[in-house]
């Protein structure tokens, strides 16, 4: 009986414990810079990542990417990986008190994508894919995308669709690329819906239907993408609306 009693004290600490930490998150954001700060430095792993972020943003603060990548740093020790593939970006880009270093870029990115870290499984295709600091390989890099593709990031599900549109590193397959174009637009990613676009003016992997194909660039040039404002207003230009709306 006193066993049981201690595995039921156990877990109902557990459970207050991480009761107070969901309230620390959910009331950090609402924070002055000056509370995370010292909370940061107090060793608060959550309050060092929202120090990083506003460094970096200038939110709260001077804008400085030196203390940003300092910040990241130290929340990517805790085990963030969100932390050490924005630490990655940091240091890939370079910026100023941020010396730009792709190869140790590459490797904060390779090893937060082993980890299953979605954002950094794309970029480390993105870089293998230009050979961007490590050697170029189209057969890797699609692979790297298809993994984060797999598990619903929009950008890698529109970079799988490139490979497979262009058949670099995978066999090529319109209509492969067709079908995940059409998972990353159904969440809104402009390319996807500028190249989706594409795909129904040419008819590749679908019946040519200039009024989606309008649609979908529409869609991307409404969110800030160029390329598929021009192409909507091309498309518009040929079919003769005049028009710069979307169609009905």
């Amino acid at each position: 009986m006193k066993r049981l009693l201690a595995i039921l004290m156990v877990l109902m600490l557990g459970a207050a414990l991480s009761g107070s930490a969901f309230a620390v998150d959910q009331t950090l954001a609402g924070l002055p810079f000056a509370k995370k700060l010292k909370l940061a430095k107090a060793g608060d792993a959550e309050a060092k990542m929202a120090v990083a972020e506003a460094y970096e943003s200038g939110t709260g603060t001077k804008t400085s990417a030196a203390e940003a990548a300092r910040w990241y740093r130290e929340a990517a020790l805790t085990g963030n990986l969100d932390a050490q593939y924005k630490l990655a970006m940091l240091v890939s880009s370079g910026a100023p008190g941020v010396k730009q270093d792709k190869s140790t870029a590459v490797k904060l990115i390779a090893a937060a994508a082993q980890k299953g870290h979605l954002r950094s499984q794309n970029q480390y295709g993105v870089f293998i894919e230009n050979g961007d600091g490590v050697a170029k390989d189209d057969k890797l890099a699609a692979e790297w995308y298809l993994k984060a593709a797999n598990q619903g990031l929009a950008e890698a599900q529109n970079n799988y669709g490139v490979m497979l549109l262009r058949g670099l590193g995978v066999q090529r397959s319109l209509d492969e690329a067709f079908k995940w174009f059409t998972r990353a637009a159904d969440q809104k990613y402009s390319w996807a819906e500028n190249n989706l676009g594409g795909m129904y003016e040419k008819g590749w992997g679908t019946p040519v239907d200039l009024t989606k194909a309008m649609a979908y660039c529409k869609m991307a040039g409404d969110q800030g993408n160029s390329a598929g404002q021009k192409n909507y207003e091309r498309l518009a230009a040929k079919q003769g609306t005049g028009s710069t709306t979307a169609p009905k």
